[in-house]
């Protein structure tokens, strides 16, 4: 498996869900690094018919040991039942699903600007320093911002820079996230595994 894997829906999510008690979910999934698991966790979420919003995979801080972080719109009993089938996988150490006030998590935007448009407005500068937003590279033909920050921060400054009919390109991350406590919740269930055996 490679390093890193990021996939992202677009355009940009819904800010309220999908209605019906839907709120927007992040699971963290750790795995042994085999072949084939994302493809097997990726296969629950279409067999209960919920579409993956954002899908990042990298190394995790534990040796030989994958951390998948997704987020979905559903309601919980639906995640709950997802999470339980995931963990099920043999290969999969842990699956855990969250709230965003239960973690801390960053994304980053990448927005390509006309830079004739950027040029006559003096607005959409203003703007992209409103959002705390950093412009990266101006040449005759366009400009690239790089914002980075929460799902809603990068999507805001999107709309707001849409509404200047500027944006030639636009893609965001898949999210990161890690849990507020002081190790990965994956640690304290290896260290229980190891003492019962």
């Amino acid at each position: 498996m490679e390093d890193s894997y990021n996939k992202v829906a677009n355009p940009p999510s819904r800010s309220g869900g999908e209605g019906g008690g839907s709120h927007l979910y992040t699971l963290l999934v750790y795995s042994e690094n085999i072949a084939g698991i994302l493809n097997q966790i990726t296969a629950v979420f279409t067999r209960r018919q919920v579409n993956i919003e954002s899908l990042n995979v990298s190394a995790s801080s534990i040796p030989n040991v994958h951390k998948y972080t997704i987020t979905a719109w559903s309601d919980e009993d639906q995640i709950i039942k997802i999470t339980k089938q995931i963990e099920k996988k043999i290969d999969v150490v842990k699956a855990n699903y969250f709230t965003d006030d239960q973690l801390f998590i960053r994304e980053s935007g990448l927005y390509k600007l006309a830079t004739d448009a950027v040029m006559q407005n003096p607005e959409i500068s203003r703007t992209i320093r409103r959002h705390d937003a950093s412009i990266i590279e101006v040449n005759p033909t366009y400009v690239i911002v790089m914002k980075y920050g929460i799902t809603d921060d990068i999507i805001s400054l999107y709309r707001a820079l849409n509404e200047f009919g500027c944006v030639l390109q636009y893609t965001r991350s898949g999210r990161i996230a890690v849990t507020r406590g002081t190790q990965e919740q994956v640690s304290e269930f290896l260290e229980q595994r190891e003492q019962q055996h």
